[in-house]
Order: C-alpha cells, then sequence, then structure tokens
C-alpha cells in the first residue's frame, strides 16, 4: 500500500485512491459525534445555502456546521462536538456544513474511496483502509478553512501514516504537542465562546468511536456518511 501525505484544498483535489480527509477541529469529530449519537442520516454540504435549501424542502430534519468557526445564521447547531453529544439526535437527518471538512470531501473528486479522519476513528480508520483492499491511500490534512496547515490535522495524518506502516507511533506524545500548539488555545477562550473547552476534549480523545466514516455519493449527487465498522463498540 502506498500512502502519500497532502495538505489543505489543493491536496484534497490531488488525492488519489483510497482518501482520508482529515478535519479534527472539528468537522470530522462532529461527523462521529453525529453517527454514535444515533441520527438517521448524515449528509455532507460545503454550501451553506444549499445546506438550508435541504432543510427546507423536508430532505434534512437539522442543519449543523460553521463559517469562521461560527454557526451561520439559521442553522440549528455550530460545528461543536459537545454540543453534538448533547443534543437528542436519534432518527433525525443531519446535513454538515463547513469550510474545511466538507469542502475537501467535495474536492476530493478524485479519489476512489473517500473517508473521514479524525482522533476519536483513527484506529477503526486504519482498520478501514486495510479492508479496502486499496493500493494507494492519500491522507488530506485539511488545516483551518483548507488554506492554512494546523498542528492537529498533520499531527493526525502522520499517525495515519504511521499506523499503516506498521510503525510504533506514540500517540500520548502527539496529543501532547497538539495540546501545546496555539491552535488548541481557542477552545475555552471566553472571546471566543463558539469554540469550547469541551470540543478540545471530544476532539483528542483517541478511538472514543470503533467506527469508521466513508463518504458515498448518493443518487441525487451528495455525500452522505456510512460507518464502516459496528458503532456499539465505542464509548458514547
Amino acid at each position: 500500500m502506498r500512502v502519500r501525505k497532502v495538505s489543505l484544498l489543493d491536496g484534497a483535489r490531488s488525492a488519489r485512491g483510497a482518501t482520508v480527509v482529515i478535519d479534527v477541529y472539528r468537522a470530522m469529530t462532529s461527523a462521529a459525534v453525529i453517527l454514535a449519537g444515533g441520527a438517521r442520516e448524515l449528509l455532507f454540504v460545503t454550501d451553506v445555502a444549499a445546506a438550508l435549501a435541504l432543510r427546507a424542502r423536508g430532505r434534512a430534519d437539522l442543519c449543523a456546521g460553521e463559517i469562521d468557526g461560527k454557526r451561520p445564521d439559521g442553522f440549528d447547531f455550530g460545528n461543536s462536538p459537545r454540543e453534538l453529544a448533547a443534543a437528542d439526535l436519534r432518527g433525525r437527518r443531519i446535513v454538515l456544513s463547513t469550510r474545511a471538512g466538507t469542502a475537501g470531501l467535495e474536492a476530493a473528486a478524485g479519489a476512489s474511496r473517500r473517508f473521514c479522519g479524525a482522533f476519536v476513528i483513527l484506529t477503526a480508520t486504519v482498520g478501514a483502509l486495510r479492508g479496502s483492499g486499496a493500493d494507494e491511500v492519500t491522507l488530506a490534512a485539511m488545516g483551518w478553512s483548507g488554506a492554512r496547515g494546523t498542528a492537529e490535522d498533520e499531527t493526525c495524518a502522520d499517525l495515519l501514516a504511521a499506523l499503516l506502516a506498521g510503525t510504533p507511533a506514540d500517540t500520548d506524545a502527539a496529543l501532547a504537542r497538539v495540546r501545546a500548539d496555539p491552535e488548541s488555545a481557542k477552545f475555552g477562550d471566553p472571546a471566543r465562546p463558539w469554540f469550547h473547552a469541551g470540543d478540545l476534549d471530544i476532539a483528542l480523545d483517541v478511538d472514543r468511536y470503533a467506527f469508521a466514516i466513508e463518504a458515498v455519493a448518493t443518487g441525487e449527487g451528495l455525500l452522505a456518511a456510512r460507518a464502516v465498522a459496528p458503532r456499539t463498540e465505542g464509548r458514547p
């Protein structure tokens, strides 16, 4: 298996083979929380107006996501794992719209398969990639808005690469570096209340869930999340 690491939206556009779009803070972590919460369906849509239109015509029940970290006008939830974990999402159809994670999934149109990448589903994602039969894997670290690299996404990509290669990885040391990075300081900052401290705690909870997430095309031209392994083995 050949593993290639790329970054940002331009990197996602170059993706080939089985591709993992990595957005730890916070889209792919939010996606995992939504699926673990019993959502009936999770759709990925980058455009905010398109997300609202899906809800307006009854195709989705709730909109979650962000613009510059904040909940867009008219949305039911922000892109907050803590907020979503506290909500009753059972049986609901959710559309998630963000500037990096969902945009990266759409940008990776050249991939043979598209997976979501985050610490909370790290080991399950490695298992899904190994079980995919792919000869080529692309790890796309999305960073902030798909335009600026960030430590949490690059580190998650490095850990995935090491695990796929069978190389020992010091996860604790990696997480310590991520926590010490300035990007993590926004969580719990009173000046930016949309970045809750609880979001950081969930996002850095390695293997919180025992399923991977694949984004698959629907007949409507949308991308929908599919849990690749049993949900029941993870922690709530």
